[in-house]
């Protein structure tokens, strides 16, 4: 039975919950939540198992912070023996519109202080990961205000819509592989 391992970025506390830097626990949470899997706290994350079309997906919300990604990552990419190809991180981007997403199969980490983690923690850039974009919609100076806020009401529907799209990103990654899901998602814009 194939598996894989789904990690979602995102800051752990109330304080930071659906903020646009928590996108990848969302999204993460979505995906479990529709394939019946319930999160519970373990080592370095919170986990839940999901089994789906013969194949069994662990995903992870770190608990270590967004900057601290890479020891989750790493601790339960080997707990769990999955190989790094079967591994798919989802993780907000400033570069991005919010009508957009974009599946690489590695790459920059684009400034991104999780990708940054993972990939120092890897010893590697060659990791698959599904950026969401959040746009950039913000005066100059106020970033981290920005990335830490929440969506406005405006964005929500966009939102949801990709979130399910992501869904289905996760899906088609383990059923179709990821140069399929790319050529199937990288150019959609959401409105």
């Amino acid at each position: 039975m194939s598996k894989y391992l789904i990690v979602g970025l995102g800051n752990i506390g109330a304080e930071y919950a659906h903020t646009r830097h928590n996108i990848g626990f969302d999204v993460v949470t979505a995906f479990a939540e529709k394939h019946e899997g319930a999160f519970k706290s373990a080592r370095l994350a919170d986990i839940a198992e999901v089994k789906w079309k013969g194949k069994i997906f662990i995903c992870i919300k770190p608990a270590t912070y967004v900057n601290l990604s890479g020891k989750a990552f790493k601790y339960w990419m080997d707990k769990e023996k999955i190989a790094l190809e079967n591994t798919l991180t989802i993780v907000d981007e400033i570069a991005l519109p919010l009508s957009r997403l974009r599946l690489r199969p590695g790459g920059s980490s684009g400034g991104h202080n999780g990708l940054q983690d993972i990939e120092f923690t890897l010893g590697t850039n060659q990791y698959p990961r599904l950026r969401f974009g959040i746009g950039n919609n913000y005066p100059k100076g106020m970033q981290v205000e920005y990335v830490l806020g929440r969506w406005f009401p405006e964005e929500i529907g966009i939102v949801y819509k990709k979130i399910e799209a992501c869904i289905e990103v996760i899906e088609n990654f383990a059923g179709v592989g990821i140069e399929r899901t790319m050529n199937l998602i990288n150019k959609k814009e959401f409105v």
